[in-house]
């Protein structure tokens, strides 16, 4: 127990006594390693359950060519089950230019699509976005993903 005595704006004191607080709600020795490491349990389950990955299948190098077209890939891997499959739209970003990719008819989760690169090029810079609905609260939402910047060099034969 601690006495304050407070002078208050009119000239009066005031007598206070603090108490000290006392005791808490003690928890069982296995409840304090749950409150412990419960921070670190809900990040891995996040973590483990959104993670969606966009795998580039298009290789650093293409030969010239003269259509000035070339071929590029991406493989779409997501863990959110809430996803709506049949939204998922893809494109390959050049620039500020957007090409749609195609699933292909083997394998559901591979896009590809051909991409120009002009004739005094060598090198051009892409990447992936996909698009994508998402069981939402209280309705359907919207969200898309991007991968990093890719390079396509083009070297003559």
């Amino acid at each position: 127990m601690l006495n304050l005595i407070v002078e208050t704006g009119s000239g009066q004191t005031r007598n206070l006594t603090l108490h000290r607080a006392s005791g808490c709600v003690m928890l069982a020795p296995n409840m304090r390693a749950i409150k412990k490491f419960f921070p670190l349990w809900l990040l891995a389950l996040l973590l483990a359950g959104c993670t969606t990955t966009i795998t580039n299948l298009t290789p650093n190098q293409a030969v010239r060519n003269s259509s000035g077209l070339y071929p590029v890939g991406a493989a779409w891997e997501s863990a959110k089950q809430s996803i709506q499959d049949n939204t998922l739209k893809a494109y390959v970003l050049i620039d500020m230019k957007t090409y749609p990719m195609q699933r292909t008819p083997m394998v559901n989760n591979r896009w590809e699509t051909l991409i120009p690169v002009p004739a005094d090029e060598n090198t051009i810079n892409y990447r992936f976005k996909f698009d994508y609905q998402y069981l939402g609260i209280p309705h359907r939402e919207e969200n898309s993903v991007l991968s990093p910047i890719y390079h396509l060099q083009i070297i003559d034969n």
